[in-house]
């Protein structure tokens, strides 16, 4: 898989390569930050401060000529690698035919397309239909007025640690305040939130963390007031937590006996990332309904909602839609991104891409008791740091190590509950070689700290 240059379609081949030409940031990335602080609201914060002016493969490049190592992928939307020639080419075909003309108006072949493409891969054989949106927020909050309408039902059921989104209900089912909900209620009212499995904190068995979870929902909810209970398979900003076996199995089969939809948002650990099509196949569940969005489209926006054909189809017409959702351009380059994901091998490469950042991280745990735990799935991987004699997070040496590797030239993003994991999130083009020094650099970065 490694190859020293990646041609971008109509665009520069970008060497494969970590190059540092100025200190990060440089001059003319020092001036669009200038230029940022005083045009963009203060809200929209950057992790790297660079200009970006193109990426490929591991790579990205910036306006003063630095090529950084990709371990974030835009967190985790350019999996099958930035600007694969394939989605570049779709959307250049696209873009020349129309730019919009609204689904709902006048419906066009590679929305269905799109659609049958989710119908097929997402888990279970059972009949299934999709809907298409614009980010996975928008995907998050119509599965739950689809598992409204459907049930008649109007409680929600969130986990502790999830991420779900930025809109209000969104908001109301992530878990953290800092820096997503504080100072932004009052938020949507019918959510509730059941503790999770977090094996590395809790010490719980798959069946003791799901018991308690159950517990509290029937004591405090009740089944027949919950329309939905909505989980990601592998909890993303709240920590790369991977739960423990056999927690999520119960946790679908209590929704499959109470006749409450059981929703997997798949928005980060969906399309091959980690290590299969979506999570939902590495635990052995089948959701009734799925979120998808940033691996889906290969960088452009789109995001879907798919499951069991009884349940989308309870919405009445015009419940569902959108001005942009399924963007004709958009679902060009969803069409090339998942026949990429299909016949690039990149499930096979994920899987790859995961046994060497564990090997790495695994050696860095033994010979460092402040990295806590590491874990995850396929390309989906995190380290998380803490106090090595207490136990306790460890967000200051977590931000410094990040901040020391970004300087180096190797983006990482951090990631959780307490702030103290650094999540790596590669694309699947990237190569071993260029993954390794990554890695190296991160080795080096704690330990100078």
């Amino acid at each position: 898989m490694s190859t020293p240059t990646t041609t971008l379609l109509g665009g520069p081949t970008l060497p494969q390569q970590r190059s540092l030409v100025t200190a990060i940031p440089g001059p003319r990335s020092q001036e669009l930050l200038a230029r940022k602080a005083s045009a963009v609201a203060s809200g929209v914060a950057h992790t790297v401060p660079i200009e970006a002016v193109a990426a490929g493969g591991g790579v990205v490049v910036d306006a003063d000529g630095n090529s950084l190592i990709d371990l974030g992928s835009g967190i985790a939307v350019t999996s099958v690698g930035n600007a694969h020639p394939a989605v570049v080419a779709a959307v250049q075909n696209a873009v020349a035919q129309m730019t919009h003309t609204c689904f709902m108006i006048s419906p066009y072949e590679s929305y269905v397309a799109v659609a049958e493409r989710l119908n097929r891969l997402t888990p279970g054989d059972h009949a299934k239909k999709s809907a298409l949106f614009n980010s996975g927020a928008e995907a998050v909050e119509n599965a739950v007025k689809i598992a409204r309408r459907f049930t008649g039902r109007q409680a929600v059921v969130a986990f502790d640690h999830a991420y779900h989104g930025r809109t209000n209900l969104t908001m109301a089912l992530t878990a953290k305040s800092m820096p997503y909900k504080s100072g932004f209620g009052p938020f949507a009212s019918e959510v509730y939130r059941a503790p999770a499995s977090y094996p590395f904190r809790d010490g719980l068995s798959g069946a003791e963390a799901a018991a308690k979870a159950i517990s509290l929902i029937e004591k405090q909810i009740g089944a027949d007031n919950l329309a939905a209970v909505i989980i990601e398979p592998i909890q993303g900003e709240g920590g790369f937590i991977v739960p423990a076996d056999g927690f999520l199995p119960a946790v679908v089969d209590w929704c499959r006996a109470n006749g409450v939809v059981f929703i997997a948002d798949e928005v980060q650990t969906g399309f091959a990332r980690t290590g299969a099509m979506f999570a939902s196949e590495l635990f052995g569940i089948v959701p009734d309904l799925i979120t998808t969005a940033k691996g889906i489209a290969g960088g452009m926006p789109l995001a879907a909602v798919t499951g069991r054909a009884e349940i989308m189809d309870a919405t009445h017409a015009g419940g569902l839609g959108g001005t942009y959702g399924g963007n004709p351009v958009a679902c060009a380059a969803a069409v090339a991104s998942i026949d990429a994901f299909e016949n690039d091998g990149l499930v096979g490469r994920a899987t790859e891409i995961g046994e060497v950042l564990r090997a790495r991280l695994d050696a860095l745990q033994a010979a460092d008791p402040r990295i806590g735990d590491v874990r995850g799935r396929g390309a989906m991987i995190a380290a998380e740091f803490v106090d090595p004699v207490t136990g306790a997070p460890d967000a200051a040496l977590t931000s410094a190590v990040a901040k020391a590797c970004i300087a180096e030239g190797v983006i990482v993003l951090t990631c959780g509950t307490y702030g103290n994991v650094i999540r790596f999130l590669p694309p699947l083009s990237i190569s071993d070689e260029l993954l390794g020094e990554g890695l190296d650099v991160v080795a080096a970065a704690l330990a100078a700290h």
